[in-house]
């Protein structure tokens, strides 16, 4: 199984200029089996005066976008999250789209971000933990604050999740705890993640980059710097099962916990 990892910038203030730029990396990503962008990639997370303007429904632009490439490529695509509107409410969204490009699953961001942020003023939280089944294995969904909360991510464990894949548009000034936790996250439930983080400047933050792919033993297998780039590794989805079967941390959980 081949992923690969979109890690790019928005072109600040024009939404068809960084469409048409993701567009272009998504055709880039070779013959990948699954390819995930970063969070609110299309605006810019910290563009939150767009977001009640550019919010769309999962019919909008970029979904439709989205749907178009996964069938074009013929891959699982993980469209990165946008905002999306629903009933007067607005919702930190994220697509898994199938290659002939359905919704697989839709995970709508449980924890948001108010520190030094509009988001939690502007959107509504998800209540729902996602995973999936695909022919890979069953897949996790989160976004990018939701890193700091290990529940969800035992959670999606408890539902059979074997990858965690997480879209992000962390902030440069916490790069460390972002590398740190991406591997946490993954060596703790014994998972595959993979994630996908913005990078450049948005109205006058600087995101972190460094998005990775690491195993179920908390390796990085393949990283990004700090620039716009596509990272893409071979993943064995056996290696899972083998790491819980060699070394079973999960089996000593305590229920009553």
């Amino acid at each position: 199984m081949k992923v690969a990892s979109i890690q790019m910038s928005v072109v600040e203030g024009d939404k068809d200029a960084t469409l048409n730029k993701a567009e272009e990396a998504v055709k880039k990503c070779g013959d990948a089996d699954l390819v995930i962008l970063p969070e609110i990639w299309n605006l810019g997370f910290m563009s939150f005066g767009q977001y009640v303007d550019k919010a769309e429904n999962i019919n909008g632009p970029t979904p439709t976008l989205m749907k178009k490439l996964a069938r074009e490529k013929k891959i699982f695509l993980h469209t990165g999250s946008f905002v999306e509107k629903e009933k007067g409410n607005y919702y930190n969204t994220s697509l898994l789209l199938s290659p002939d490009g359905k919704i697989l699953a839709k995970y709508r961001k449980i924890h948001l971000f108010g520190y030094n942020s509009k988001e939690t003023q502007i959107l509504s939280p998800g209540d729902t933990v996602v995973v999936v089944d695909t022919p890979f294995g069953k897949i996790g969904m989160a976004t990018c604050f939701d890193l700091r909360f290990p529940e969800l991510f035992r959670a999606m464990v408890d539902k059979g999740a074997q990858y965690f894949l997480v879209c992000s548009a962390w902030p440069y000034p916490r790069i460390e705890p972002w590398i740190m936790l991406n591997r946490v996250r993954a060596l703790e439930n014994q998972c595959f993640l993979i994630s996908a983080n913005s990078t450049g400047m948005n109205c006058g933050s600087q995101f972190a980059g460094h998005s990775m792919v690491i195993d179920p033993w908390g390796t990085i297998l393949a990283g990004a710097g700090d620039e716009d780039m596509i990272i893409e590794t071979d993943i064995d989805p056996a290696k899972v099962a083998q790491a819980r079967e060699t070394f079973p941390g999960l089996a000593g959980r305590k229920s009553f916990l």
